[in-house]
């Protein structure tokens, strides 16, 4: 089959069409002719060289997938050839073929194109966890979400606005801004001239916020501790900016605030089926009656791999970047 190779760690270059052996199904999986997948900051990691697939996955880049049954294992579970799933997966999306355990292996919705199923996976799994399973974000509460255009952004102004919540957000320009303002947030602070803890003081009469979920790291976590209120979470989903810093312990005493870490890749397969569990539980009906949606910035072919990657890198794209196959 087809997939995108990796030769080396490095920039764009590395990555080049190729054939390889298809993967075979174990018992729990299912076999999935791709059509689509999308691009996340971890395959700009694992291209570079850092954050290996976990032991057993593909070490071919691609988390999430959209496509069809083609075959599978001793336990299908009520799935057919030719039906239409999609998922997140370990690896091994940028590819023909790829396989998924039947239970994390979600029915596309009728209606649905695979550019669009492939855009939902990773990013509304990885909100929906953090901003109310660990953050426990409620209604009558505030969030800030760094990286409000990424595809994590994207959905999780979505879902906090869904749930009634506060969303206030931090943006390159101000085209993403107007459209973190149109999934609703109610506010958007561009960091590259504004400072956010002003902006949110301002913006809260001096209070704060409730949540911060926050993709940049280290540069950012005294400042973020900073516009919490008293019993406060961050919610530490990325380290774009580094992953050292020094903590003023009397503010986390003082304030009784929470710092909670995630990734999702090296989770389980039991805590993975169980994040899916949830997220479908809680958002597949608003998604699929439209209410919530995935949002896509541009879609790529297989081949022009190295421009989409470099489309990434650059912060050029709001909500996700497909891949088709």
């Amino acid at each position: 089959m087809k997939a995108i190779i990796r030769k080396g760690d490095g920039g764009p270059e590395v990555l080049q069409l190729g054939e390889v052996f298809p993967p075979q199904p174990t018992d729990t999986q299912l076999l999935v002719d791709v059509k689509a997948t999308a691009l996340n900051r971890l395959d700009l990691i694992q291209r570079r060289g850092g954050y290996p697939p976990p032991p057993g996955e593909s070490d071919i880049l691609g988390l999430e997938i959209a496509g069809t049954v083609s075959g599978f294992g001793k336990a299908p579970a009520g799935f057919n050839e030719g039906d239409r799933v999609f998922g997140l997966i370990g690896g091994g999306g940028y590819a023909e073929k790829a396989v998924i355990d039947y239970r994390m292996a979600m029915l596309i919705p009728d209606g649905w194109s695979f550019e669009e199923a492939a855009a939902v996976p990773e990013v509304f799994f990885t909100a929906n966890e953090n901003v109310f399973t660990l953050g426990c974000l409620s209604a009558d509460e505030s969030i800030l979400i760094h990286a409000g255009g990424s595809g994590v952004g994207t959905a999780g102004i979505q879902i906090a606005n869904h749930a009634g919540a506060s969303v206030f957000v931090t943006a390159g320009t101000t085209e993403k801004i107007q459209g973190c303002k149109a999934l609703g947030a109610i506010a958007g602070i561009n960091y590259k001239n504004l400072d956010f803890v002003d902006e949110i003081g301002r913006l809260t009469d001096g209070e704060g916020v409730d949540v911060v979920l926050d993709f940049i790291g280290s540069s950012y976590l005294a400042s973020n501790l900073q516009i919490l209120k008293t019993k406060g979470r961050l919610l530490q989903v990325g380290l774009m900016g580094g992953s050292t810093a020094e903590i003023d312990l009397g503010t986390l005493m003082r304030k009784r605030l929470h710092i909670i870490g995630s990734v999702m890749r090296s989770q389980s397969l039991d805590e993975k089926i169980a994040i899916t569990q949830r997220f479908s539980e809680r958002w597949m009906p608003a998604l699929k009656a439209g209410t919530i949606h995935p949002v896509i910035d541009k879609v790529f072919s297989l081949s022009q791999v190295r421009e989409a990657h470099a489309y990434m890198e650059a912060n050029r794209n709001f909500g996700k970047i497909i891949l088709t196959v």
